[in-house]
């Protein structure tokens, strides 16, 4: 079901803007389901333009594994803070909010590159960190990945992206 947005002045169409909002933001937060029962996290992250996929790495197993095993389908969200702008009652934001499925990555290349693309946006210095890398520490490392299949966003008129 699709809605609409009431305050289409703040609305994001452009695919590009969305995108930049993507690649910049540090976390996203998760929305999952299971037996009728909501979980929410957050969590840092990549977004593989190309791929228009999400990846995150995690614990073996846990809460977050056992939601996404029993179900894949995932809403999320990510958001820009700017601040808010006293005196004034606005606060300086854009967002997008995303949904898709979960997919477990086991191939080791695909594990690679999920995790370059997490360590180009998170890290300052990402090719430093990168030629310290050992590719064999991703066999016990768990990467998820979020293939999006629908995308929008919201900024405030003020806000930077």
């Amino acid at each position: 079901m699709k809605y609409h947005l009431r305050r289409t002045d703040k609305e994001i169409t452009d695919k590009q803007t969305l995108t930049k909002i993507l690649k910049s933001t540090k976390y996203v937060t998760l929305a999952l389901s299971m037996d009728n029962q909501p979980y929410l996290v957050s969590l840092s992250h990549g977004y593989d333009e190309k791929r228009n996929r999400i990846y995150f790495h995690c614990a073996r197993e846990g809460k977050k594994l056992d939601y996404l095993r029993s179900n894949n389908v995932v809403w999320g969200q990510a958001l820009l803070d700017q601040g808010y702008l006293e005196g004034e009652c606005n606060h300086l934001f854009a967002s997008v909010h995303f949904s898709g499925k979960a997919v477990f990555i086991t191939d080791p290349d695909q594990k690679l590159t999920a995790i370059e693309c997490m360590i180009r946006q998170l890290n300052r210095d990402p090719k430093a960190f990168l030629s310290r890398f050992k590719p064999e520490k991703l066999k016990d490392t768990m990467i998820v990945g979020i293939d999006i299949d629908y995308l929008s966003g919201k900024k405030s008129e003020e806000a930077v992206v």
